[in-house]
Protein backbone atom coordinates (compact mmCIF):
# COMPACT_ATOMS: atom_id res chain seq x y z
CA UNK A 1 0.00 0.00 0.00
CA UNK A 2 2.97 2.57 0.56
CA UNK A 3 3.94 2.10 -2.63
CA UNK A 4 0.85 2.22 -4.28
CA UNK A 5 0.43 5.78 -2.05
CA UNK A 6 4.10 7.01 -2.93
CA UNK A 7 3.70 5.95 -6.76
CA UNK A 8 0.32 8.38 -6.92
CA UNK A 9 1.79 11.27 -4.92
CA UNK A 10 4.39 10.77 -8.00
CA UNK A 11 2.03 10.67 -10.47
CA UNK A 12 0.59 13.59 -8.98
CA UNK A 13 3.17 15.56 -9.20
CA UNK A 14 4.01 15.33 -12.62
CA UNK A 15 0.36 16.12 -13.16
CA UNK A 16 1.07 19.38 -11.51
CA UNK A 17 4.01 20.29 -13.81
CA UNK A 18 1.93 20.35 -16.59
CA UNK A 19 0.03 23.02 -15.76
CA UNK A 20 3.20 25.21 -16.26
CA UNK A 21 2.13 26.93 -19.54
CA UNK A 22 -0.82 27.53 -17.60
CA UNK A 23 0.36 28.65 -14.00
CA UNK A 24 -1.05 31.73 -13.72
CA UNK A 25 -4.90 30.58 -14.98
CA UNK A 26 -3.92 27.43 -12.48
CA UNK A 27 -2.82 29.85 -9.29
CA UNK A 28 -5.84 31.73 -9.70
CA UNK A 29 -8.07 28.94 -10.04
CA UNK A 30 -6.46 27.77 -6.28
CA UNK A 31 -7.50 31.65 -5.05
CA UNK A 32 -11.03 31.13 -6.19
CA UNK A 33 -10.83 28.25 -4.08
CA UNK A 34 -9.23 29.46 -1.06
CA UNK A 35 -12.39 32.43 -1.57
CA UNK A 36 -14.90 30.36 -2.02
CA UNK A 37 -14.75 28.75 1.04
CA UNK A 38 -15.51 31.63 3.94
CA UNK A 39 -18.10 32.85 1.59
CA UNK A 40 -19.74 29.59 1.09
CA UNK A 41 -20.30 29.16 4.74
CA UNK A 42 -21.10 32.61 6.12
CA UNK A 43 -24.80 32.24 5.06
CA UNK A 44 -25.81 30.13 7.66
CA UNK A 45 -24.35 32.31 10.24
CA UNK A 46 -26.50 35.43 8.63
CA UNK A 47 -29.43 33.45 8.97
CA UNK A 48 -28.54 33.36 12.80
CA UNK A 49 -28.11 36.14 13.26
CA UNK A 50 -31.48 37.35 11.33
CA UNK A 51 -33.16 35.42 13.90
CA UNK A 52 -31.58 36.65 17.03
CA UNK A 53 -30.69 40.04 16.10
CA UNK A 54 -33.70 40.88 13.81
CA UNK A 55 -36.84 38.37 13.79
CA UNK A 56 -36.36 38.04 17.92
CA UNK A 57 -36.35 42.20 18.49
CA UNK A 58 -38.62 42.89 15.82
CA UNK A 59 -36.25 44.79 13.82
CA UNK A 60 -37.84 44.44 10.78
CA UNK A 61 -35.53 47.50 9.12
CA UNK A 62 -32.41 45.59 10.16
CA UNK A 63 -34.32 42.36 8.78
CA UNK A 64 -34.33 43.75 5.69
CA UNK A 65 -30.63 45.09 5.68
CA UNK A 66 -29.57 41.82 7.03
CA UNK A 67 -31.58 39.58 4.49
CA UNK A 68 -29.65 42.36 1.19
CA UNK A 69 -26.68 41.13 2.43
CA UNK A 70 -27.66 37.50 2.61
CA UNK A 71 -28.82 38.01 -1.10
CA UNK A 72 -25.70 39.52 -1.78
CA UNK A 73 -23.55 36.70 -0.06
CA UNK A 74 -25.44 34.40 -2.50
CA UNK A 75 -25.06 36.45 -5.75
CA UNK A 76 -21.32 36.67 -5.07
CA UNK A 77 -21.23 33.03 -4.34
CA UNK A 78 -22.91 32.22 -7.88
CA UNK A 79 -20.82 34.43 -9.92
CA UNK A 80 -17.40 33.21 -7.96
CA UNK A 81 -18.52 29.42 -8.17
CA UNK A 82 -19.02 30.09 -12.19
CA UNK A 83 -15.64 31.02 -12.58
CA UNK A 84 -14.52 28.44 -10.21
CA UNK A 85 -16.49 25.87 -11.98
CA UNK A 86 -15.45 26.99 -15.65
CA UNK A 87 -11.63 27.54 -15.02
CA UNK A 88 -11.21 24.34 -13.42
CA UNK A 89 -12.42 22.90 -16.86
CA UNK A 90 -10.19 25.11 -18.61
CA UNK A 91 -7.06 24.11 -16.70
CA UNK A 92 -7.91 20.65 -17.18
CA UNK A 93 -9.15 20.70 -20.88
CA UNK A 94 -5.21 22.96 -21.15
CA UNK A 95 -3.16 20.50 -20.01
CA UNK A 96 -5.28 17.45 -21.43
CA UNK A 97 -4.21 19.58 -25.04
CA UNK A 98 -0.68 19.87 -24.70
CA UNK A 99 -0.64 16.22 -23.30
CA UNK A 100 -2.61 14.64 -26.43
CA UNK A 101 0.33 16.45 -28.25
CA UNK A 102 2.91 15.05 -26.51
CA UNK A 103 1.84 11.48 -26.30
CA UNK A 104 0.75 11.52 -29.92
CA UNK A 105 4.78 13.14 -30.67
CA UNK A 106 6.17 10.15 -28.71
CA UNK A 107 3.71 7.74 -30.52
CA UNK A 108 5.21 8.78 -33.87
CA UNK A 109 9.04 8.45 -32.59
CA UNK A 110 9.02 5.33 -31.15
CA UNK A 111 10.47 2.05 -32.30
CA UNK A 112 8.59 -0.11 -34.63
CA UNK A 113 9.08 -2.95 -32.39
CA UNK A 114 6.77 -1.02 -29.83
CA UNK A 115 3.62 -1.32 -32.23
CA UNK A 116 4.71 -5.04 -33.31
CA UNK A 117 4.36 -5.62 -29.46
CA UNK A 118 1.14 -3.39 -28.56
CA UNK A 119 -2.55 -3.81 -30.01
CA UNK A 120 -3.37 -0.52 -31.55
CA UNK A 121 -6.57 -0.26 -29.77
CA UNK A 122 -4.40 -0.69 -26.24
CA UNK A 123 -2.38 2.97 -27.64
CA UNK A 124 -5.66 4.14 -28.43
CA UNK A 125 -6.85 3.83 -25.20
CA UNK A 126 -3.93 5.66 -23.88
CA UNK A 127 -4.10 8.82 -26.21
CA UNK A 128 -7.47 9.11 -25.63
CA UNK A 129 -9.59 7.52 -22.75
CA UNK A 130 -6.58 7.87 -20.54
CA UNK A 131 -6.16 11.25 -21.07
CA UNK A 132 -9.50 12.11 -20.85
CA UNK A 133 -9.70 10.99 -17.58
CA UNK A 134 -6.63 12.94 -16.66
CA UNK A 135 -8.76 15.83 -17.44
CA UNK A 136 -11.24 15.01 -14.61
CA UNK A 137 -8.46 15.18 -12.14
CA UNK A 138 -8.44 18.74 -12.39
CA UNK A 139 -12.34 19.39 -13.36
CA UNK A 140 -13.37 17.09 -10.78
CA UNK A 141 -9.87 16.15 -8.43
CA UNK A 142 -7.17 18.07 -7.27
CA UNK A 143 -9.11 21.60 -7.23
CA UNK A 144 -12.11 20.54 -6.39
CA UNK A 145 -10.77 18.30 -3.57
CA UNK A 146 -8.56 21.79 -2.12
CA UNK A 147 -11.91 23.53 -2.28
CA UNK A 148 -13.76 21.18 -0.43
CA UNK A 149 -11.16 20.47 1.97
CA UNK A 150 -11.20 24.44 2.91
CA UNK A 151 -15.11 24.67 3.02
CA UNK A 152 -14.96 21.76 5.72
CA UNK A 153 -12.09 24.00 7.83
CA UNK A 154 -14.15 27.18 7.10
CA UNK A 155 -17.54 25.25 7.98
CA UNK A 156 -15.94 23.59 11.12
CA UNK A 157 -14.37 27.15 12.50
CA UNK A 158 -17.93 29.08 12.14
CA UNK A 159 -19.52 26.20 14.10
CA UNK A 160 -17.49 26.40 16.73
CA UNK A 161 -17.30 30.51 17.11
CA UNK A 162 -21.45 29.77 16.80
CA UNK A 163 -21.63 27.39 19.69
CA UNK A 164 -18.66 25.08 20.64
CA UNK A 165 -21.70 22.79 22.23
CA UNK A 166 -23.65 22.05 19.07
CA UNK A 167 -20.30 21.89 17.47
CA UNK A 168 -19.16 19.06 19.12
CA UNK A 169 -22.24 16.84 18.53
CA UNK A 170 -22.03 17.41 14.65
CA UNK A 171 -18.14 16.27 15.32
CA UNK A 172 -19.20 12.87 16.31
CA UNK A 173 -20.33 12.13 13.01
CA UNK A 174 -16.74 12.97 11.48
CA UNK A 175 -14.44 9.51 13.25
CA UNK A 176 -17.53 6.95 11.51
CA UNK A 177 -18.29 9.31 7.99
CA UNK A 178 -14.17 8.82 7.44
CA UNK A 179 -13.66 5.72 8.18
CA UNK A 180 -16.75 4.45 5.66
CA UNK A 181 -14.93 7.60 3.31
CA UNK A 182 -11.56 5.91 3.86
CA UNK A 183 -12.80 2.37 2.76
CA UNK A 184 -15.09 3.33 -0.15
CA UNK A 185 -12.15 4.84 -1.67
CA UNK A 186 -10.04 1.73 -1.39
CA UNK A 187 -12.57 -0.22 -2.51
CA UNK A 188 -13.28 1.70 -5.92
CA UNK A 189 -10.05 2.63 -6.70
CA UNK A 190 -9.74 -0.87 -7.12
CA UNK A 191 -12.84 -1.12 -9.21
CA UNK A 192 -11.69 1.87 -11.28
CA UNK A 193 -8.09 0.26 -11.72
CA UNK A 194 -9.65 -3.34 -13.20
CA UNK A 195 -12.67 -1.12 -15.15
CA UNK A 196 -9.49 0.68 -16.76
CA UNK A 197 -8.12 -2.40 -17.81
CA UNK A 198 -10.91 -3.63 -19.22
CA UNK A 199 -11.93 -0.66 -21.56
CA UNK A 200 -7.89 -1.27 -22.62
CA UNK A 201 -8.71 -4.40 -23.42
CA UNK A 202 -12.43 -3.92 -25.07
CA UNK A 203 -10.50 -1.09 -27.17
CA UNK A 204 -8.61 -3.67 -28.26
CA UNK A 205 -10.31 -6.35 -29.61
CA UNK A 206 -13.05 -4.14 -31.18
CA UNK A 207 -10.02 -2.10 -33.21
CA UNK A 208 -8.77 -5.40 -34.37
CA UNK A 209 -12.11 -6.72 -35.15
CA UNK A 210 -13.28 -3.94 -37.20
CA UNK A 211 -10.52 -3.93 -39.04
CA UNK A 212 -9.82 -6.86 -39.82
CA UNK A 213 -13.61 -7.58 -40.25
CA UNK A 214 -13.49 -8.59 -44.11
CA UNK A 215 -11.29 -11.89 -43.16
CA UNK A 216 -14.05 -12.11 -40.48
CA UNK A 217 -16.77 -12.21 -43.07
CA UNK A 218 -14.49 -14.20 -45.01
CA UNK A 219 -14.06 -17.03 -43.11
CA UNK A 220 -17.34 -17.06 -41.49
CA UNK A 221 -16.33 -16.13 -38.15
CA UNK A 222 -18.81 -13.95 -36.83
CA UNK A 223 -20.12 -16.39 -34.36
CA UNK A 224 -16.83 -17.18 -32.73
CA UNK A 225 -15.51 -13.46 -32.81
CA UNK A 226 -19.64 -12.71 -31.59
CA UNK A 227 -18.53 -14.95 -28.38
CA UNK A 228 -14.81 -13.21 -27.15
CA UNK A 229 -16.82 -9.95 -27.47
CA UNK A 230 -19.88 -11.04 -25.42
CA UNK A 231 -17.26 -12.46 -22.91
CA UNK A 232 -15.25 -9.12 -23.04
CA UNK A 233 -18.03 -6.99 -22.76
CA UNK A 234 -19.16 -9.07 -19.65
CA UNK A 235 -16.31 -8.52 -17.44
CA UNK A 236 -16.57 -4.72 -18.59
CA UNK A 237 -19.78 -4.43 -17.53
CA UNK A 238 -19.06 -6.63 -14.06
CA UNK A 239 -16.28 -4.18 -13.83
CA UNK A 240 -18.73 -0.92 -13.70
CA UNK A 241 -20.96 -2.60 -11.52
CA UNK A 242 -18.57 -3.76 -8.75
CA UNK A 243 -17.51 0.00 -8.99
CA UNK A 244 -21.20 0.75 -8.36
CA UNK A 245 -21.85 -1.70 -6.00
CA UNK A 246 -19.88 0.22 -3.34
CA UNK A 247 -21.71 3.51 -4.36
CA UNK A 248 -24.32 2.13 -3.62
CA UNK A 249 -23.32 1.19 0.10
CA UNK A 250 -21.76 4.10 0.54
CA UNK A 251 -23.78 6.82 0.06
CA UNK A 252 -27.29 5.06 2.50
CA UNK A 253 -24.62 4.86 5.17
CA UNK A 254 -23.61 8.63 4.87
CA UNK A 255 -27.55 9.43 4.64
CA UNK A 256 -27.73 6.99 7.86
CA UNK A 257 -24.82 8.61 10.03
CA UNK A 258 -25.83 12.25 8.91
CA UNK A 259 -29.46 11.53 10.29
CA UNK A 260 -28.61 9.84 13.82
CA UNK A 261 -26.11 13.41 13.67
CA UNK A 262 -29.33 15.52 13.13
CA UNK A 263 -31.09 13.92 15.69
CA UNK A 264 -28.68 14.06 18.51
CA UNK A 265 -28.13 17.71 17.26
CA UNK A 266 -31.67 18.82 17.70
CA UNK A 267 -31.96 16.71 20.87
CA UNK A 268 -28.89 18.36 22.59
CA UNK A 269 -30.03 21.65 20.79
CA UNK A 270 -33.47 21.83 21.89
CA UNK A 271 -32.31 20.81 25.61
CA UNK A 272 -29.09 23.79 25.31
CA UNK A 273 -31.73 26.56 24.24
CA UNK A 274 -34.17 25.73 27.18
CA UNK A 275 -31.48 26.06 29.50
CA UNK A 276 -29.90 29.53 27.81
CA UNK A 277 -27.32 27.99 26.58
CA UNK A 278 -27.79 27.81 22.97
CA UNK A 279 -29.40 31.15 21.03
CA UNK A 280 -32.45 29.90 18.99
CA UNK A 281 -30.88 31.38 15.82
CA UNK A 282 -28.37 28.93 16.18
CA UNK A 283 -30.52 26.09 16.97
CA UNK A 284 -31.98 26.71 13.16
CA UNK A 285 -28.58 27.57 11.42
CA UNK A 286 -26.87 24.30 12.77
CA UNK A 287 -28.69 21.69 10.90
CA UNK A 288 -27.73 23.96 7.99
CA UNK A 289 -24.23 23.56 9.18
CA UNK A 290 -24.15 19.86 9.23
CA UNK A 291 -25.60 19.72 5.83
CA UNK A 292 -22.45 21.92 4.71
CA UNK A 293 -20.22 19.53 6.38
CA UNK A 294 -21.51 16.78 5.34
CA UNK A 295 -21.33 16.99 1.85
CA UNK A 296 -17.76 17.95 0.77
CA UNK A 297 -17.36 15.14 3.11
CA UNK A 298 -19.36 12.94 1.20
CA UNK A 299 -18.64 14.21 -2.03
CA UNK A 300 -14.52 14.10 -0.98
CA UNK A 301 -14.55 10.34 -1.74
CA UNK A 302 -15.99 10.63 -4.71
CA UNK A 303 -14.12 13.37 -5.94
CA UNK A 304 -10.60 11.53 -4.62
CA UNK A 305 -11.98 8.06 -6.33
CA UNK A 306 -12.12 10.35 -9.36
CA UNK A 307 -8.82 11.89 -8.86
CA UNK A 308 -7.56 7.90 -8.32
CA UNK A 309 -8.94 7.21 -11.62
CA UNK A 310 -7.15 9.58 -13.38
CA UNK A 311 -3.62 9.02 -11.81
CA UNK A 312 -4.39 5.19 -12.23
CA UNK A 313 -4.87 6.67 -16.42
CA UNK A 314 -2.36 9.29 -15.97
CA UNK A 315 0.21 6.59 -14.58
CA UNK A 316 -0.60 4.44 -17.66
CA UNK A 317 0.19 7.43 -20.28
CA UNK A 318 3.39 8.72 -18.15
CA UNK A 319 5.05 4.81 -18.57
CA UNK A 320 3.72 5.16 -22.43
CA UNK A 321 5.73 8.42 -22.27
CA UNK A 322 9.09 6.70 -20.00
CA UNK A 323 9.07 3.77 -22.86
CA UNK A 324 12.83 4.41 -24.57
CA UNK A 325 11.88 2.22 -26.97
CA UNK A 326 12.37 5.23 -29.61
CA UNK A 327 15.38 5.58 -32.36
CA UNK A 328 17.75 8.02 -30.92
CA UNK A 329 17.91 11.17 -33.07
CA UNK A 330 21.84 12.07 -32.30
CA UNK A 331 23.42 12.24 -35.68
CA UNK A 332 24.37 15.70 -36.56
CA UNK A 333 25.01 15.45 -40.17
CA UNK A 334 22.20 17.60 -42.26
CA UNK A 335 22.35 16.25 -46.09
CA UNK A 336 20.92 18.03 -49.04
CA UNK A 337 21.69 15.08 -51.54
CA UNK A 338 23.09 11.29 -51.38
CA UNK A 339 25.17 10.13 -53.99
CA UNK A 340 23.66 7.12 -52.98
CA UNK A 341 26.67 4.93 -52.62
CA UNK A 342 25.07 2.24 -49.62
CA UNK A 343 27.59 -0.06 -48.04
CA UNK A 344 26.81 -2.91 -45.14
CA UNK A 345 29.35 -4.00 -43.18
CA UNK A 346 29.30 -7.00 -40.93
CA UNK A 347 25.45 -6.51 -39.63
CA UNK A 348 23.85 -8.19 -37.25
CA UNK A 349 20.63 -7.70 -36.14
CA UNK A 350 17.69 -9.28 -33.80
CA UNK A 351 14.15 -7.83 -33.14
CA UNK A 352 14.17 -8.84 -29.70
CA UNK A 353 18.03 -8.65 -28.58
CA UNK A 354 18.00 -12.55 -28.58
CA UNK A 355 16.87 -14.26 -31.74
CA UNK A 356 19.16 -12.79 -34.97
CA UNK A 357 17.44 -12.09 -38.15
CA UNK A 358 20.06 -10.97 -40.04
CA UNK A 359 23.79 -12.46 -39.69
CA UNK A 360 26.99 -10.84 -40.60
CA UNK A 361 25.26 -8.94 -43.31
CA UNK A 362 27.87 -7.48 -46.11
CA UNK A 363 27.65 -5.61 -49.60
CA UNK A 364 27.43 -2.38 -51.18
CA UNK A 365 25.35 -0.63 -53.28
CA UNK A 366 27.42 2.02 -55.95
CA UNK A 367 25.58 5.22 -56.57
CA UNK A 368 22.78 4.75 -59.69
CA UNK A 369 23.22 1.48 -59.25
CA UNK A 370 19.85 -0.91 -58.91
CA UNK A 371 20.04 -3.98 -56.10
CA UNK A 372 17.78 -6.67 -56.12
CA UNK A 373 16.62 -8.92 -53.39
CA UNK A 374 15.43 -12.30 -53.71
CA UNK A 375 15.14 -15.31 -51.24
CA UNK A 376 12.28 -17.11 -49.40
CA UNK A 377 9.67 -15.85 -47.12
CA UNK A 378 11.21 -15.22 -43.31
CA UNK A 379 15.41 -14.56 -45.15
CA UNK A 380 15.60 -11.22 -43.98
CA UNK A 381 14.77 -9.16 -47.47
CA UNK A 382 12.36 -6.44 -45.73
CA UNK A 383 14.66 -6.64 -42.79
CA UNK A 384 17.07 -4.84 -44.61
CA UNK A 385 15.31 -2.02 -45.68
CA UNK A 386 13.92 -1.55 -42.02
CA UNK A 387 17.44 -1.25 -40.94
CA UNK A 388 18.42 1.00 -43.67
CA UNK A 389 15.58 3.29 -42.64
CA UNK A 390 17.02 3.04 -39.09
CA UNK A 391 13.36 1.78 -38.18
CA UNK A 392 15.34 -0.81 -36.38
CA UNK A 393 18.17 -0.26 -34.40
CA UNK A 394 21.18 -3.08 -35.53
CA UNK A 395 23.33 -4.80 -32.60
CA UNK A 396 26.94 -5.10 -34.40
CA UNK A 397 28.45 -4.02 -37.67
CA UNK A 398 27.78 -0.48 -39.56
CA UNK A 399 25.41 0.43 -42.16
CA UNK A 400 27.13 3.52 -44.19
CA UNK A 401 25.77 5.99 -47.40
CA UNK A 402 28.32 7.61 -48.89
CA UNK A 403 30.78 6.73 -46.16
CA UNK A 404 28.70 8.33 -43.25
CA UNK A 405 27.68 6.06 -40.69
CA UNK A 406 23.59 6.21 -40.74
CA UNK A 407 23.43 6.78 -36.93
CA UNK A 408 25.59 9.94 -37.81
CA UNK A 409 22.87 11.34 -40.16
CA UNK A 410 19.83 13.46 -38.90
CA UNK A 411 17.18 11.05 -38.73
CA UNK A 412 14.53 13.27 -39.80
CA UNK A 413 16.91 13.94 -43.16
CA UNK A 414 17.59 10.36 -43.49
CA UNK A 415 14.31 9.24 -44.51
CA UNK A 416 13.61 12.51 -46.60
CA UNK A 417 16.06 10.99 -49.23
CA UNK A 418 14.80 7.49 -49.49
CA UNK A 419 11.65 6.90 -50.75
CA UNK A 420 9.79 3.47 -50.44
CA UNK A 421 6.78 1.82 -51.99
CA UNK A 422 5.68 -1.36 -49.79
CA UNK A 423 3.32 -4.19 -50.65
CA UNK A 424 0.98 -2.84 -48.00
CA UNK A 425 -0.06 -0.19 -49.44
CA UNK A 426 -1.87 2.01 -46.20
CA UNK A 427 -3.92 5.52 -47.32
CA UNK A 428 -5.68 7.86 -45.45
CA UNK A 429 -8.65 8.88 -44.99
CA UNK A 430 -8.36 12.37 -47.30
CA UNK A 431 -8.06 13.08 -50.74
CA UNK A 432 -5.83 11.70 -53.45
CA UNK A 433 -3.68 14.20 -53.52
CA UNK A 434 -3.52 14.83 -49.71
CA UNK A 435 -2.61 10.90 -49.27
CA UNK A 436 0.66 11.85 -52.02
CA UNK A 437 1.88 14.73 -50.03
CA UNK A 438 0.54 13.74 -46.56
CA UNK A 439 -0.46 17.17 -46.05
CA UNK A 440 3.20 18.88 -47.09
CA UNK A 441 2.76 22.27 -48.00
CA UNK A 442 6.43 22.62 -49.73
CA UNK A 443 5.14 20.06 -51.97
CA UNK A 444 2.25 21.40 -55.00
CA UNK A 445 -0.07 19.99 -57.03
CA UNK A 446 2.00 20.56 -59.99
CA UNK A 447 4.79 18.42 -58.34
CA UNK A 448 2.14 15.77 -57.51
CA UNK A 449 0.61 15.79 -61.30
CA UNK A 450 4.39 15.94 -62.75
CA UNK A 451 5.25 12.72 -60.89
CA UNK A 452 2.25 11.19 -61.51
CA UNK A 453 3.02 11.53 -64.97
CA UNK A 454 6.35 10.40 -65.16
CA UNK A 455 4.82 7.18 -62.93
CA UNK A 456 1.68 6.70 -65.88
CA UNK A 457 -0.69 6.96 -63.01
CA UNK A 458 -1.60 10.51 -63.81
CA UNK A 459 -4.79 8.96 -66.56
CA UNK A 460 -5.58 6.64 -63.85
CA UNK A 461 -5.99 9.47 -61.08
CA UNK A 462 -8.19 11.41 -63.89
CA UNK A 463 -10.64 8.48 -64.35
CA UNK A 464 -11.69 9.27 -61.05
CA UNK A 465 -14.83 11.10 -60.50
CA UNK A 466 -12.95 14.24 -58.84
CA UNK A 467 -8.95 13.46 -59.90
CA UNK A 468 -7.26 14.63 -57.25
CA UNK A 469 -9.08 15.82 -54.62
CA UNK A 470 -11.81 12.03 -54.96
CA UNK A 471 -12.08 11.72 -51.22
CA UNK A 472 -10.09 8.00 -49.96
CA UNK A 473 -11.65 6.33 -47.59
CA UNK A 474 -9.75 4.45 -44.46
CA UNK A 475 -7.48 2.24 -46.03
CA UNK A 476 -7.98 3.21 -49.64
CA UNK A 477 -11.46 0.71 -48.94
CA UNK A 478 -12.52 2.32 -52.41
CA UNK A 479 -9.77 2.04 -54.62
CA UNK A 480 -8.52 -0.84 -55.79
CA UNK A 481 -5.11 -2.45 -55.02
CA UNK A 482 -3.88 -1.07 -58.37
CA UNK A 483 -5.05 2.75 -57.53
CA UNK A 484 -3.54 2.33 -54.19
CA UNK A 485 -0.41 0.83 -55.15
CA UNK A 486 -0.11 3.48 -58.04
CA UNK A 487 -1.00 6.40 -55.64
CA UNK A 488 2.00 5.24 -53.63
CA UNK A 489 4.24 5.22 -56.15
CA UNK A 490 3.51 8.60 -56.91
CA UNK A 491 3.98 9.52 -53.29
CA UNK A 492 7.25 8.01 -53.00
CA UNK A 493 8.43 9.99 -56.21
CA UNK A 494 6.96 12.96 -55.73
CA UNK A 495 9.40 13.84 -52.73
CA UNK A 496 12.63 13.21 -55.94
CA UNK A 497 14.45 10.51 -53.52
CA UNK A 498 17.94 9.77 -54.07
CA UNK A 499 17.75 6.12 -53.04
CA UNK A 500 14.24 4.66 -54.10
CA UNK A 501 13.11 1.32 -52.09
CA UNK A 502 10.27 -0.86 -54.04
CA UNK A 503 9.50 -3.60 -51.20
CA UNK A 504 7.36 -6.18 -53.62
CA UNK A 505 6.04 -2.91 -55.16
CA UNK A 506 3.94 -4.49 -58.38
CA UNK A 507 2.90 -7.49 -56.97
CA UNK A 508 -0.76 -6.30 -56.67
CA UNK A 509 -0.95 -4.76 -59.75
CA UNK A 510 -2.75 -5.93 -62.82
CA UNK A 511 -0.51 -6.98 -65.99
CA UNK A 512 -1.85 -4.16 -68.05
CA UNK A 513 -1.34 -1.81 -65.19
CA UNK A 514 2.08 -3.19 -64.52
CA UNK A 515 3.04 -2.72 -67.90
CA UNK A 516 2.17 0.91 -67.81
CA UNK A 517 4.49 1.80 -64.50
CA UNK A 518 7.53 -1.13 -65.17
CA UNK A 519 9.13 1.43 -67.58
CA UNK A 520 8.69 3.93 -65.80
CA UNK A 521 10.30 1.95 -63.27
CA UNK A 522 13.37 1.54 -65.08
CA UNK A 523 13.69 4.79 -66.34
CA UNK A 524 13.43 6.25 -62.76
CA UNK A 525 16.21 3.97 -61.29
CA UNK A 526 18.80 4.80 -63.81
CA UNK A 527 19.08 8.14 -61.94
CA UNK A 528 19.01 7.10 -58.50
CA UNK A 529 20.41 3.73 -56.35
CA UNK A 530 17.53 1.65 -56.15
CA UNK A 531 16.70 -1.27 -53.74
CA UNK A 532 13.94 -3.78 -55.56
CA UNK A 533 12.54 -6.76 -53.35
CA UNK A 534 10.57 -9.23 -55.66
CA UNK A 535 9.88 -12.72 -55.58
CA UNK A 536 8.71 -12.79 -59.59
CA UNK A 537 12.38 -12.78 -60.30
CA UNK A 538 11.51 -11.95 -64.16
CA UNK A 539 10.75 -8.13 -63.05
CA UNK A 540 14.49 -8.04 -61.63
CA UNK A 541 16.85 -9.51 -64.38
CA UNK A 542 17.99 -6.55 -65.59
CA UNK A 543 19.49 -5.34 -61.90
CA UNK A 544 22.87 -4.35 -61.41
CA UNK A 545 23.43 -6.89 -58.57
CA UNK A 546 20.98 -9.82 -57.09
CA UNK A 547 21.49 -10.52 -53.62
CA UNK A 548 20.45 -13.63 -52.23
CA UNK A 549 19.08 -13.88 -49.30
CA UNK A 550 18.59 -17.37 -47.29
CA UNK A 551 17.92 -17.32 -43.17
CA UNK A 552 19.17 -13.76 -42.46
CA UNK A 553 22.72 -14.63 -44.29
CA UNK A 554 23.99 -13.15 -47.86
CA UNK A 555 23.98 -16.39 -50.25
CA UNK A 556 24.99 -15.51 -53.14
CA UNK A 557 25.63 -12.13 -55.02
CA UNK A 558 25.88 -10.91 -58.56
CA UNK A 559 24.28 -10.52 -61.65
CA UNK A 560 21.49 -12.09 -63.09
CA UNK A 561 24.01 -13.98 -65.58
CA UNK A 562 26.81 -14.58 -62.74
CA UNK A 563 24.24 -16.18 -60.34
CA UNK A 564 22.12 -18.69 -63.33
CA UNK A 565 25.60 -19.68 -64.05
CA UNK A 566 26.31 -21.26 -60.93
CA UNK A 567 26.17 -24.69 -60.71
CA UNK A 568 23.45 -25.57 -57.27
CA UNK A 569 23.22 -21.92 -57.02
CA UNK A 570 20.23 -21.01 -55.00
CA UNK A 571 19.25 -17.99 -57.54
CA UNK A 572 19.34 -20.41 -60.26
CA UNK A 573 17.18 -23.11 -58.34
CA UNK A 574 14.28 -19.80 -57.71
CA UNK A 575 14.55 -18.91 -61.20
CA UNK A 576 14.00 -22.32 -62.48
CA UNK A 577 11.19 -23.30 -60.17
CA UNK A 578 9.37 -19.91 -60.96
CA UNK A 579 9.90 -20.92 -65.00
CA UNK A 580 8.77 -23.55 -64.70
CA UNK A 581 5.61 -22.29 -62.98
CA UNK A 582 5.10 -20.39 -65.93
CA UNK A 583 5.10 -23.06 -68.57
CA UNK A 584 2.81 -25.22 -66.36
CA UNK A 585 0.56 -21.84 -66.24
CA UNK A 586 0.93 -21.34 -70.20
CA UNK A 587 0.47 -24.85 -71.01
Amino acid sequence: MKEVKSLDWKVLSRIIAMTKPIRALFYSTIFLAIILAPISVVRPYIVKEMIDVNILNNDMVGLRFTAMIYIGFVLLNVVLRYFFIYSTALVGNSVVKDFRVQVFRHLSSLHLSFFDKTPVGTATTRTINDIEAVNTTFSQGIITIVADVLSIFAILAIMFYTSWRLAIICILIMPPLILATYIFKEKVKSAYQVVRNQISKMNAFLQERITGMRVVQIFNAEDQEMKKFKAINREYTQANLNSIFYYAIFFPVVELITAVSLALLVWWGARSYVEGAVSFGALVAFPMYLSMLVRPMRMLADKFNTLQMGLVAADRVFKLLDNSAFIKNEGKLNIDRFEGNIRFDKVDFSYDGENKVIHDLSFEIKPGETLAIVGSTGSGKTTIINILNRFYEIQDGSIQIDGKDIRDIELNNLRQRISMVLQDVFLFNGTVLENITLKDDSISKEQVIEAAKMIGAHRYIQDMPDTYDFMVMERGGNLSMGQRQLISFVRALVCDPDILILDEATSSIDTETEAVIQFAIEKLITKRTSIIIAHRLSTIRHADKILVMEEGRKKELGTHEELLALENGRYKELYEMQFAEVLNEAS
